[in-house]
């Protein structure tokens, strides 16, 4: 079984650690960033199979972030974590049509399954 890679964009340094440790523990490859653009360049070098991003970040906002990634890679899947689930919903909000949101605070577990379910699909 291939372990699945996912990319991690969030700003927040304790947020970070504790998402990148969950998903690890759960046995997903994780590559963490605390910026959209320098996740973005990371996209851009190899391939991922989830991104998974904060909405407001310094540099590039998880939403831009998601729609350059869903051009790199239409099968990219991805997820928002976010404080600000309405931002992410907004009708004319440029984020991908299929991107899930989960809202912080994010509950390990159910992190945790909707990635899995996300991978499987």
């Amino acid at each position: 079984m291939t372990t699945h890679k996912i990319l991690l964009a969030e700003d927040d340094n304790d947020m970070r650690r504790f998402l990148v440790k969950a998903l690890e523990n759960a046995g997903f490859q994780v590559q963490s960033y605390d910026n959209g653009l320098s996740a973005y360049q990371r996209l851009r070098e190899e391939p991922f199979e989830m991104l998974l991003t904060d909405i407001v970040m310094p540099e590039m906002d998880g939403i831009e972030l998601a729609r350059r990634a869903a051009e790199l890679d239409p099968d990219i899947k991805i997820m928002f974590i976010t404080g600000f689930a309405a931002v992410a919903l907004n009708s004319d909000s440029e984020a991908p049509k299929n991107a899930k949101v989960l809202s912080k605070p994010v509950h390990l577990r159910e992190l945790v399954s909707e990635v899995n379910k996300m991978l499987a699909a």
